[in-house]
């Protein structure tokens, strides 16, 4: 994207409708939950298999501007526990961003076992796929982690790869490339489901607002 020589002006006359506006995120809005989803994970004796439990709720956020950058969005959060277990196996939380001006697709990530993600690519309204990613050490779409995982189970590489199935369901899978301490070559950790809508999206705010005052 070429930077404007003005970059403190924002646009004009915003679109204030998240949903209508938010290009090939838009069927990621809603609640999805499904109970078929396949974890292949490190152990200390080998690769190990989970099934799991998976909801997520992705909620439209306002239009956010960056000076002339206008972005729209999605607030998301997914917990996963398994069937055998009702402690959290895994939660997190952040926001899938598109750029309508370049067709830009950003997903952050953050896990509270201290590490965040910023992954990005690119994408068309009507793309049945979409994918973004991130690698350790890229200053504009990267991984951040603590000393112990740094040290301990370093992300290399972080991938996500979406089909849509329609407007009520879409599939993922998801790469991250794991140095494990005194291993060599990266571990291959992998997820995959498939999750079906059970709950429409809401309007983002600043919509619901302004339909209050007719």
């Amino acid at each position: 994207m070429a930077i404007p020589d003005d970059i403190f002006t924002e646009p004009e006359d915003i679109a204030p409708d998240t949903l209508a506006n938010l290009g090939p995120l838009r069927r990621l809005a809603g609640t999805w939950a499904s109970d078929l989803g396949v974890d292949i994970n490190p152990k200390a004796e080998g690769p190990e298999r989970r099934v799991f439990r998976e909801v997520t709720r992705m909620e439209p956020i306002d239009p956010q501007p960056n000076g002339p950058q206008l972005l729209y969005g999605l607030r998301y959060h997914t917990h996963i526990n398994t069937p055998e277990e009702k402690t959290t196996f895994h939660d997190q939380v952040g926001y899938w961003l598109w750029e309508p001006a370049t067709g830009l697709i950003m997903q952050t990530i953050a896990i509270p076992r201290g590490q965040v993600v910023l992954a990005g690519g690119k994408a068309a309204p009507g793309d049945n796929t979409i994918s973004v990613e991130a690698r350790r050490g890229d200053t504009k779409f990267g991984i951040c982690s603590t000393p112990f995982l740094e040290e301990a189970f370093r992300t290399d590489y972080y991938r996500i790869d979406i089909t849509f199935h329609g407007d009520d369901s879409w599939s993922y899978v998801t790469r991250t490339d794991l140095a494990l301490r005194g291993q060599t070559p990266a571990f291959d950790h992998r997820d995959t489901n498939t999750l079906r809508r059970v709950a429409a999206p809401v309007p983002n705010p600043l919509l619901g607002e302004l339909a209050k005052a007719g």
